[in-house]
């Protein structure tokens, strides 16, 4: 019986899942941001390796496929010339949103793909109804903490992230 509640809830969250904004709001000179595809998902951890993204525990592609059936489009990626070269989990959890594993391909750094995934993924948590955004990071990377402070998030003083790896 609660499979059956649960199964319909999933439905009815897919069903009211709201559309990714026109990707042309998010086009610049030989790249868009759009959400990804399962074809983009080697590419994405390929990113991540690249970009030096410390490894987590659902970093393979069975995880970000089942991100992708339980949240379509919360994954973006900036796409040039069929290669990807930034990616940006933006997540909503029903409550508040997440922006998580932001990368870009280090030769198109400083270029404005970063700001234009956090654009996007804003976009995309605000018409959930979110009103609140965290993006938790590694707070030792000043280049991280500088970007973040740059688009005009603050970091929250005395507050913590704990974290279990449970499978």
């Amino acid at each position: 019986m609660a499979a059956g509640i649960l199964t319909r809830l999933r439905q009815r969250c897919r069903a009211s899942v709201p559309a990714f904004p026109d990707v042309t709001a998010f086009a610049w000179i030989g790249s868009v941001i759009r959400a990804a595809t399962p074809h983009d998902l080697p590419g994405v951890l390929e990113l991540w390796g690249r970009t030096g993204l410390p490894p987590g525990a659902t970093d393979d592609v069975d995880a970000l496929a089942r991100l992708l059936a339980t949240d379509p489009g919360a994954l973006l990626v900036a796409e040039r010339e069929g290669r990807v070269v930034g990616a940006l989990i933006a997540s909503w959890d029903g409550w508040r949103g997440g922006m998580y594993r932001l990368a870009v391909a280090p030769e198109d750094r400083r270029r404005g793909v970063g700001r234009q995934l956090v654009s996007a993924g804003e976009a995309r948590l605000r018409a959930f109804g979110a009103r609140r955004i965290a993006a938790p990071l590694d707070a030792s990377e000043p280049g991280a903490v500088a970007f973040w402070r740059a688009v005009g998030y603050v970091a929250q003083e005395g507050q913590a992230r704990f974290v279990k790896t449970v499978g």
